[in-house]
């Protein structure tokens, strides 16, 4: 194997132990797993059309996305230090704050998608 491609493969293993470590140790990074097997679902249910696909596969890479990036937030400043600093504090909001953003906008995105693909299905 070329040096190349053999540090390119353990790049990618160390992602995929990232991603390993998230599902057994983040909650809401398997929450965020099972919302978005549920919402792929309900597209092949509801037969959404390519642009929606194209926008629910976007919307749920971006959680996953950040959610990781807020988990590595939240590990790297456990690391510095265990005792209460507010500029820690203020990290960790602010990293959740952009993963409660994003879920609130992905919500309405996916109630434009699905709502009235629901409200035609009861009537």
């Amino acid at each position: 194997m070329s040096p190349l491609l053999h540090k390119h493969t353990i790049s990618v293993q160390h992602a995929l132990d990232g991603v390993v470590w998230a599902l057994k140790t983040q909650p809401n990074y398997r929450i965020h797993l099972v919302l978005s097997f549920l919402v792929v679902c309900f597209g092949f249910f509801f037969s959404i059309s390519y642009v929606e696909w194209l926008i629910v596969i976007m919307l749920i890479t971006l959680g996953l996305v950040i959610e990781t990036l807020n988990t590595g937030l939240e590990a790297t400043t456990d690391a510095i230090t265990r005792e209460w600093r507010e500029e820690i504090k203020v990290a960790k909001d602010v990293a959740a704050a952009a993963m409660l953003t994003f879920a609130i906008g992905s919500i309405i995105i996916s109630s434009i998608i699905f709502i009235p693909k629901i409200v035609a299905l009861i009537l």
